[in-house]
C-alpha cells in the first residue's frame, strides 16, 4: 500500500504527464501555426504547477508529522504552530489538545503515585514488627522503624547487615525466596533469630515473601521478623510441665500395672470371669498410658535438645530390611505383603540408629494398622541430591485432605489406636537428623510418608605406600 505522500507524488506526476501531453498536442498545433515559443512556455508552466502542488501539500504534512513525533516522545510542552483554519489547522489544534490532556494525566498520575508512596510508607512504618523490603537482587530498599531499632540504623546497608546478629541468616532467607520465587518461612527452632535489645534477648521467626507485578515478574521480597519470644516461653514451660508430670506419674503407674498383673495371674485369689475381663481391660489401658508417657518424655527431650544423637554411617537397604523383619509376623497374621525396594549401592546416610529405627517403626505400625487384609506396604529408598529419601507407602484407606496439614502435630487424631504422638516424634527426629518429612494421601488410594536424611560425607581412605 502506498502512503499519503507517495499517492500525492504519483497523482502530481500523472497530472504533470497529462498536462505535458496536452501541452504537446497544443505545441504541435501551435508549431503548425508558427508559435513554438508559446508551446514551450505552456509546458514549463505545467511542470511548475505540478511541483508547487507537491510542495504545498507535503510540507505541512511533514511539519505535522515532526510535531506529532515530538509529542509522542514525551515532549508534552511542545505546541504546534498553525495559522490557517483548514483541515491541517484542525489536526494541529487536536494535537495541541492531546498534549494538554496528556500533561494533565501525567501530573495527576504523578500526584497519585506520590500519595500511594506516602500511604504505603506510612503503613510500613506503622507496623510494629520489623520489616525489610529488598529488590530482585537482594539489596535492601526500605526498612521500617522497628527493623531499624532492632538491626541498627545501618540495616539498609547490605554489608553492614551481614555483621548484625542474625543478619547473614536474614540475607540467606531473602536470597532463597528470590531464587525459588516462593515464600520462605523459618518454622523450626534452629532457624529462630535471637536478638538482644537492651538487657533482654528476644527470638524472632523469619518469613520472606516475594513480590511480583501484574505480569508475574519478580520485583523483590518482603521479609518480616515475627516476635515469638512469648510463644517460645510458653512452649518451653509446656514441655517442662509435660516432662515433669510424665516422670512423676510413671512410678504410680508402675505400681498400678504391677497390681493389675498380680490380679491377672491369680496371686490375689481366683477371679470370676467378669472380674478377669475387667482386669485384662485395665491392663491394656494401663499399657497405653505407659506408652503415652514414654512418647511424651521422648518428644519433650527432643524439644529441649536433651536427647543426644549418636550419628553413624548407615546403609539404607539393611535398615529397611531389618524394619520389615521386625513386623513380618504381624503382617503375615493380617495377610499384608511388605516389600522392600532399594539398591544395595545407595549412598550411606549419617543418622542415629535408634532414632531411625523409631521413625520406621512408627510409620510401619501406622501402615499396618490402616491397611486391610491382602493389602501391600512398600518400604523404599532412593538418592536425591545430597539426601536419601525413604518412603513408606500403603494401600490403606487414606487420610482426609483437611487432616493432612496437622498430621504431624501432637495428639493428632490420625492414630486413634495409638498415643497420637508417633508422627510428631517422627517429624522431630527427622528434623533433628537434618532431614524433612512429607505426606501424600487420598481417601481410598492409600498413604505415602516420605522423609529425607543427609548423605554421609565421603571418608578419605589412606593406602600404605611402599618405599624403595
Amino acid at each position: 500500500m502506498l502512503n499519503l505522500s507517495h499517492r500525492l507524488i504519483l497523482g502530481c506526476i500523472l497530472l504533470a504527464c497529462l498536462t505535458a501531453g496536452l501541452a504537446a498536442i497544443a505545441h504541435r498545433s501551435l508549431a503548425l501555426a508558427g508559435q513554438d515559443s508559446l508551446a514551450g512556455i505552456f509546458i514549463a508552466a505545467a511542470v511548475l504547477v505540478a511541483l508547487a502542488t507537491i510542495y504545498s501539500v507535503l510540507r505541512p504534512l511533514h511539519q505535522l508529522a515532526r510535531d506529532a513525533r515530538r509529542i509522542a516522545q514525551g515532549n508534552l510542552e511542545h505546541h504546534v504552530e498553525w495559522s490557517s483554519h483548514d483541515d491541517f489547522g484542525v489536526i494541529a489544534a487536536e494535537l495541541n489538545r492531546i498534549a494538554v490532556r496528556l500533561r494533565e494525566l501525567r501530573d495527576t498520575e504523578a500526584g497519585r503515585r506520590q500519595m500511594e508512596f506516602q500511604l504505603s510508607d506510612a503503613v510500613l512504618q506503622s507496623i510494629f514488627e520489623p520489616i525489610l523490603v529488598t529488590d530482585g537482587k537482594g539489596h535492601v530498599l526500605k526498612v521500617n522503624q522497628a527493623a531499624a531499632e532492632l538491626l541498627g540504623e545501618s540495616a539498609a546497608d547490605r554489608m553492614a547487615l551481614t555483621s548484625t546478629p542474625g543478619g547473614e541468616k536474614i540475607l540467606n532467607a531473602i536470597r532463597d525466596a528470590v531464587s525459588m520465587q516462593k515464600a520462605v518461612a523459618a518454622e523450626d527452632e534452629a532457624a529462630m533469630l535471637p536478638m538482644r535489645i537492651g538487657q533482654r534477648e528476644r527470638s524472632y521467626r523469619l518469613r520472606t515473601t516475594p513480590m511480583r507485578d501484574a505480569d508475574g515478574r519478580l520485583l523483590g521480597a518482603v521479609t518480616t521478623l515475627e516476635d515469638v519470644t512469648s510463644l517460645q516461653d510458653t512452649d518451653r514451660f509446656k514441655t517442662q510441665f509435660i516432662t515433669v508430670a510424665s516422670r512423676k506419674l510413671r512410678d504410680p503407674l508402675l505400681q498400678l500395672r504391677r497390681g493389675l498383673y498380680a490380679l491377672s495371674q491369680g496371686f490375689g485369689g481366683e477371679l470370676l470371669p467378669l472380674q478377669a475381663e475387667l482386669v485384662a481391660t485395665a491392663c491394656k489401658e494401663a499399657e497405653k498410658l505407659d506408652d503415652l508417657m514414654s512418647d511424651l518424655i521422648a518428644v519433650a527431650e527432643l524439644d529441649a535438645g536433651k536427647r543426644e544423637m549418636k550419628l553413624e554411617r548407615l546403609h539404607p537397604l539393611p535398615v529397611l530390611t531389618e524394619a520389615r523383619d521386625r513386623y513380618c509376623d504381624e503382617a503375615a497374621q493380617k495377610r499384608i505383603r511388605v516389600e522392600v525396594s532399594a539398591y544395595a549401592d545407595l549412598s550411606v546416610v549419617y543418622a542415629d540408629r535408634r532414632a531411625l529405627r523409631t521413625i520406621l517403626d512408627n510409620l510401619l505400625s501406622n501402615a499396618l494398622r490402616y491397611t486391610p487384609p491382602e493389602g501391600e506396604i512398600l518400604l523404599a529408598a532412593e538418592e536425591i541430591g545430597e539426601f536419601v529419601q525413604f518412603t513408606v507407602r500403603d494401600t490403606g484407606r487414606g487420610i482426609e485432605a483437611e487432616r493432612l496439614s496437622t498430621i504431624f502435630d501432637r495428639f493428632n487424631t490420625f492414630s486413634e489406636s495409638g498415643t497420637g504422638m508417633g508422627l510428631a516424634m517422627v517429624r522431630r527426629l527427622v528434623e533433628s537428623l537434618g532431614g524433612q518429612t512429607a505426606v501424600e494421601s487420598r481417601l481410598g488410594h492409600g498413604t505415602t510418608f516420605r522423609f529425607t536424611l543427609p548423605v554421609a560425607p565421603v571418608e578419605a581412605i589412606h593406602h600404605p605406600v611402599e618405599v624403595g
